[in-house]
């Protein structure tokens, strides 16, 4: 009659210590690419505004964009906005434009403003916080 085998347990223990290895590996050699960024600074003690500088009132909302009150889109705002900086120096300081949410914007239609703001010189946007 044959002798009966007795199996042995397997041991996970050195399965799992490859898995983190492996995992670990493929982490810290991994490149993690930006699709796209938008800076943003926090807001602090800036410098005071001369009483001379007017700051531009920029509305976003849901559906339009109102610059001082006349309705643009996103494709016409930065010839607008290049037309009402004038012929200032490209050194001067930057002109303060106030960015304010109008009813239910949401973060994608803020990032597309952000991004066209970004290639328009000689503004800094301020973005309100929502009230």
């Amino acid at each position: 009659m044959r002798k009966m085998r007795r199996r042995r347990k397997l041991s996970m223990t050195s399965l799992i210590d490859v898995i983190f290895l492996l995992l670990l590996f493929f982490m810290l050699t991994s490149t993690f690419t930006r699709f796209a960024e938008v800076e943003l600074a926090a807001a602090g003690s800036g410098a005071a505004v001369s009483g001379e500088t007017k700051p531009l009132f920029l509305q976003l909302g849901a559906e339009d964009l109102r610059l001082n009150g006349t309705v643009l889109t996103l494709e016409d705002l930065p010839a607008k906005l290049d037309e009402t900086r004038g012929d200032i120096a490209e050194d001067a300081e930057p002109k303060p434009l106030i960015v304010a949410l109008r009813g239910e914007v949401n973060s994608q239609r803020l990032t597309d403003l952000l991004v066209v703001l970004r290639g328009v010189s000689g503004y800094r946007a301020m973005v309100l916080g929502a009230s």
